[in-house]
């Protein structure tokens, strides 16, 4: 391992994770902001639905490891809300035992360690129109559908006090989200993701966690050691060019 240790931010979940370090993605925005305070983690798995997380989630969270993350961000859904027709080429997963597998990972995570935090995405919205055109009449994929299993995640997070993001609800609040949020009709451009970025630190900022894992309120790392480091020196160097 790399030293010195910084805080763990693990992104886990399907496509809209694996994509997050896509060029301008919520992922990579996130890594930028938090560089030289915590480590933005990458376990995003395409295609994947809540079963196929469940399969490895000990592995990829194993309960006697050394260090536990101090954020995990979780997104399944977008996946198991598709219609199962055909079912042999769907990765849907009836809503009953979505909502199960969700409370089952969420409470995984919890049990980590007293000091790591969760928050689940819910799902966002989808471009019907968009994906009809990509894809064809026949798609599996609604935005109806994403919104059923983004309330159920929402229900479910009230119900296990787990902090949520309604990303459904706000994403549509942009005037040109049908537009300008995806790049199929569902996987995110650079609008969207900064919309989800957005939403993350927004939560984080009001989140009441000790110690805080807001970008603002947490140290540098090596501040100090460079006097042309523009973390450094009170700042007066921050608008140079070095």
């Amino acid at each position: 391992m790399v030293g010195p240790r910084r805080p763990q931010f693990v992104l886990f979940g399907s496509s809209i994770v694996q994509k997050s370090f896509d060029n301008g993605g919520w992922g990579a925005i996130l890594a930028d902001t938090y560089a030289r305070k915590a480590d933005i983690v990458m376990r995003g798995y395409g295609g994947w639905n809540s079963r196929n997380a469940l399969q490895v989630l000990d592995q990829i969270f194993p309960k006697d490891a050394a260090v536990q993350p101090s954020l995990v961000i979780t997104y399944f859904g977008g996946n198991d809300s598709m219609k199962p027709i055909p079912a042999e080429l769907s990765p849907h997963v009836p809503l009953p035992e979505f909502i199960e597998n969700m409370k089952k990972i969420a409470t995984h995570l919890k049990s980590l360690s007293e000091k790591t935090r969760v928050i689940f995405l819910s799902v966002p919205p989808a471009n019907d129109e968009m994906i009809i055109q990509l894809y064809g009449e026949r798609t599996a994929r609604s935005n109806e559908g994403g919104r059923i299993y983004s309330e159920a995640t929402l229900k479910l997070c009230q119900e296990l006090e787990v902090k949520a993001i309604d990303l459904w609800t706000i994403m549509q609040q942009k005037n040109d989200w049908l537009t300008t949020c995806f790049t199929d009709g569902f996987h995110l451009a650079s609008e969207g993701s900064k919309i989800v970025a957005k939403e993350i630190m927004r939560a984080l900022e009001e989140a009441e966690w000790e110690p805080s894992l807001y970008w603002k309120s947490m140290p540098s790392e090596f501040v100090g050691i460079s006097p042309f480091d523009s973390e450094g020196n009170n700042g007066a160097i921050r608008n140079s060019n070095v």
